[in-house]
């Protein structure tokens, strides 16, 4: 199997300092952390090799000096570069929107509430953490980024951050995902992306996947191996992950942030629960993790559902040990829900959500019982997402019609009127072909 490879045709000019361009206050100024306020530490990540608790010159191969802090502070709030909040005025904060028609359509007595992601220039949350990566990066001198992708949010917005930042951006993307889903592949190329289908031949852990099983649809675990594999040949070059670490889960704190706030304005206060779909956590930990932080400081008593896909339920059915973050066993051990580094998930529609782990925060709070998890059928999450596109007019993401699908239940069962909050990640505009197989 032969890989084309492209290269972009230019980088735009590198600049990292803030251009004076006037950020509204709305903007959150910190990133919060959850590690502050849990009542038991996260466990460490391991070394792949001695199996003890990583140092941070185990992980400079892979990121920046600052990445690694973030990874391992306790501080309760890290603050946010301005060149950073610059770059999230595009879109920050997004809108958190009374869902008054779906309402209606469920004839529920509840109050739902969505925080919409999609309105980012790239369709998702993932530029909140791509962009912090990206900037980090680049003030250390890297040049080039290498990551994976499911869907192609992620390899996505690592490519719109690469090309506002001056990096060189190369993506793996799960197969099933690179041919379902073109027009992810052509938004990465616009940014100045590379992207290549994985396994791939370009890499020493792809051509072994490829030779184990040529028709394999691949898994994020493969994705990760081969972006991995790559930066570390590279002096140049670093590894950007979209979800599970910490640090990804700090980045992403500002949605959850800015949702605390508007819910004061619309008179809320504290909601009943908040659901959030979940594959690697990062949109699940960016929505919750502020509301868990304030139930355990204040004595609030919002619920938080994890919402995942029945064809990869590693908190609903995964095992709560140590395990490795990609295929080919080249990162760190992580303390994680999960289904085993090798299993590879069914080909469903919601690529981003293909991944044998969750984030070790996340899967600490759920072990601590500090969050729930549900497992939700393809099919239920497509008739909540096209319901909701019929009431509310956005067409969501396939990840985040798990959330919705979660949230619509709840809902229909509701005999009070409770507030309910969904996490509607990103649109599916570029996901049509998956709703068109559906409807």
């Amino acid at each position: 199997m032969t890989t084309q490879q492209t290269t972009p045709t230019s980088l735009p000019v590198r600049s990292l300092e803030p251009t004076g361009a006037e950020v509204p206050s709305t903007v959150p100024t910190h990133w919060y952390n959850l590690a502050a306020d849990l009542p038991e530490p996260v466990p460490p990540h391991l070394h792949p090799g001695t199996r003890e608790p990583l140092t941070p010159d185990d992980l400079a191969p892979l990121f920046p000096l600052s990445l690694v802090q973030q990874e391992v502070t306790t501080e309760r709030y890290v603050e946010i570069p301005q060149t950073v909040r610059e770059i999230y005025a595009l879109w920050r904060p997004s809108p958190l929107v009374r869902a008054r028609r779906l309402e209606r359509a469920l004839g529920t007595p509840a109050r739902v509430y969505y925080k919409y992601e999609g309105v980012s220039p790239v369709g998702s949350h993932k530029p909140n953490t791509a962009v912090a990566q990206a900037y980090y990066n680049a003030l250390e001198g890297t040049t080039k980024l290498t990551t994976e992708t499911g869907a192609g949010q992620w390899g996505a917005s690592l490519s719109f951050a690469g090309a506002l930042l001056g990096l060189e951006v190369e993506v793996w993307q799960v197969r099933a995902s690179y041919d379902a889903k073109p027009y992810r592949r052509a938004q990465m190329e616009v940014y100045g992306g590379v992207c290549h289908p994985s396994p791939s031949d370009l890499t020493e852990a792809g051509r072994a996947m490829l030779a184990a099983d040529p028709d394999t649809t691949g898994s994020l675990g493969m994705a990760i191996s081969e972006a991995v594999e790559t930066a570390a040949k590279d002096p140049a070059a670093h590894y950007a992950l979209g979800s599970v670490l910490n640090h990804v889960m700090l980045h992403q704190s500002v949605i959850g942030q800015e949702a605390l706030v508007q819910l004061d304005e619309a008179g809320e206060g504290a909601p009943d629960v908040v659901f959030g779909c979940a594959g690697g956590g990062s949109n699940l930990a960016g929505l919750t993790f502020p509301f868990l932080g304030r139930n355990l400081r204040e004595g609030t008593t919002t619920r938080l559902v994890a919402c995942e896909p029945a064809a990869c339920p590693s908190l609903t059915q995964g095992e709560y040990r140590y395990d490795f973050g990609d295929v080919a066993g080249l990162t760190p051990l992580l303390k994680m829900h999960t289904l085993g580094k090798d299993f590879v998930p069914p080909a469903i529609h919601a690529g981003g959500l293909r991944y044998h782990g969750m984030s070790p925060m996340v899967s600490h709070a759920v072990n601590l019982g500090l969050m729930e998890a549900t497992a939700v059928e393809q099919d239920d999450a497509f008739a909540a997402g096209t319901l909701f596109a019929r009431a509310e007019g956005i067409i969501p993401a396939p990840e985040s019609t798990h959330a919705v699908a979660a949230a619509i239940a709840h809902a229909r069962a509701a005999t009070e009127p409770e507030v309910i909050v969904l996490g509607l990640s990103g649109n599916g505009v570029l996901d049509l072909p998956a709703y068109a197989a559906y409807v």
